[in-house]
């Protein structure tokens, strides 16, 4: 299937590398006009020079997804001009650098930082998003949750876990309150992808016994690629999708 996006403006969380870069990259290449935002300056600039490289219109922006302020300030540069904005995909996520402890580790600070990241800046996007598309009478909410937030997480982190689950449940809510205005709220759930540096880090952390068993448990027995994710957002972002909202889209290689 051929996406085109041709004059249409997206909003990519989460840019500076793996999912959130090849979601901006693969809108731009189709057409669309791309900002995507990240709080890592220095993976943006590589965001930024391979889009260049490719003659793509994209912008990017250092933006904290859980400063609310900001979050609104970045829509409102993106619609300035009174145009639309047509497609807002929520990826900025993950786990901060934390790793799988017992529960009576975790404080209160590791717990909340990883609901700030993974729910508050989508619920925060969503909402700075919603009343330009409510005038346009249209538009895509896409956010990235993960295979942990249907299940169990391989890392083992429970706030991961959690938040993930809470950005499924976000989306069948939203789903419903901005069906009436022609928004459609869809969901992404990722399997285990070697995506970016932390990813790097527990995929080796496997050994390989561990790499072997996880790639067993795939019906497809093999990993995917951050272009597997992209090609499910822009799925949803498209007009096959004009009538699904609501729902969640493993994408795992079949689990």
């Amino acid at each position: 299937m051929k996406f085109d996006f041709a004059g249409q403006r997206v909003l990519v969380t989460g840019g500076a590398h793996g999912f959130g870069r090849a979601i901006s990259l693969a809108f731009a290449r189709s057409g669309a006009q791309v900002w995507t935002c990240d709080t890592n300056a220095g993976g943006l600039t590589q965001t930024a020079v391979l889009a260049e490289q490719g003659g793509l219109p994209l912008r990017t922006r250092t933006v904290d997804v859980g400063d609310r302020a900001a979050v609104q300030a970045l829509v409102a540069e993106v619609t300035a001009d009174g145009g639309p904005l047509d497609v807002l995909v929520n990826n900025a996520g993950g786990v901060l650098g934390q790793v799988g402890r017992p529960i009576e580790e975790i404080s209160e600070a590791d717990w909340h930082a990883l609901f700030r990241v993974n729910v508050d800046g989508a619920f925060y996007f969503a909402q700075a998003a919603a009343p330009h598309m409510k005038r346009q009478g249209r538009g895509r909410i896409v956010n990235i949750s993960s295979g942990a937030g249907l299940g169990v997480s391989l890392t083992g982190i429970q706030a991961y876990a959690s938040a993930k689950a809470a950005q499924i449940g976000l989306t069948r809510q939203l789903a419903h309150e901005l069906g009436r205005h022609g928004i459609t709220v869809n969901t992404v759930a990722p399997g285990f992808v070697r995506s970016n540096p932390t990813t790097e880090r527990q995929w080796e952390s496997y050994g390989e016994d561990g790499q072997r068993r996880l790639l067993d448990g795939i019906a497809l027995r093999r990993l995917g690629t951050a272009d597997d994710i992209a090609n499910a957002v822009m799925f949803f972002a498209s007009p096959a999708a004009d009538w699904v909202t609501g729902q969640v889209l493993s994408v795992d290689g079949g689990r």
